[in-house]
């Protein structure tokens, strides 16, 4: 009797065991950086629109053109403003914050940070650190805000030396 009972006992834990393991597990709740990500990737396409600055030497009368694309299986964003050739942003989640490292054309690469978005539609980057020259300046902060699927804003904060900043609001319209 006492075999039955610890045999019964074995086959009843080994049977509960088995289908705790094929339960299916609770889905991860997404963080806010995830949450930014997702909304930075419906971005993913070409763009064009003005833009205004605050520094006349920085101004130009002609449109820029931007091209986003989901790379790595969707783990990264690449980000290519035509400054005359591209210039490379890529953003990615690292642990548990959304990042940008900025390929700046004046040769140095500002690493960024996001916040959690205030109102689910706007990506605000705030500088951490950035490795190489500082000769001609830096980015400092990046805004991103999703107005819908074919408009968003994108607002730059690049500081020059002697901490002079100039700020770049780019107006863009998606583009076949």
């Amino acid at each position: 009797m006492q075999l039955l009972r610890l045999v019964s006992s074995i086959v009843i834990l080994t049977a509960c065991s088995a289908a705790y393991a094929q339960a299916p597990a609770k889905p991860a709740a997404t963080s806010d950086a995830q949450k930014a990500f997702d909304l930075m990737k419906t971005l993913a396409g070409n763009w064009q629109g003005p833009v205004t600055t605050d520094n006349a030497a920085w101004s130009t009368d002609k449109p820029m053109s931007i091209a986003m694309h989901v790379a790595s299986h969707g783990n990264a964003l690449v980000h290519e403003i035509n400054t005359g050739g591209p210039e490379v942003t890529v953003f990615y989640v690292d642990n548990d914050r959304l990042t940008l490292v900025h390929y700046c054309d004046f040769g140095n690469r500002p690493l960024m940070v996001a916040g959690p978005s205030p109102d689910g539609k706007t990506v605000e980057f705030d500088l951490v650190s950035y490795s190489g020259s500082n000769a001609i300046g830096h980015v400092t902060q990046g805004v991103f805000t999703v107005v819908d699927a074919g408009h968003h804003f994108e607002d730059w904060t690049f500081m020059l030396p002697g901490d002079k900043p100039v700020h770049a609001h780019i107006d863009l319209k998606r583009v076949p």
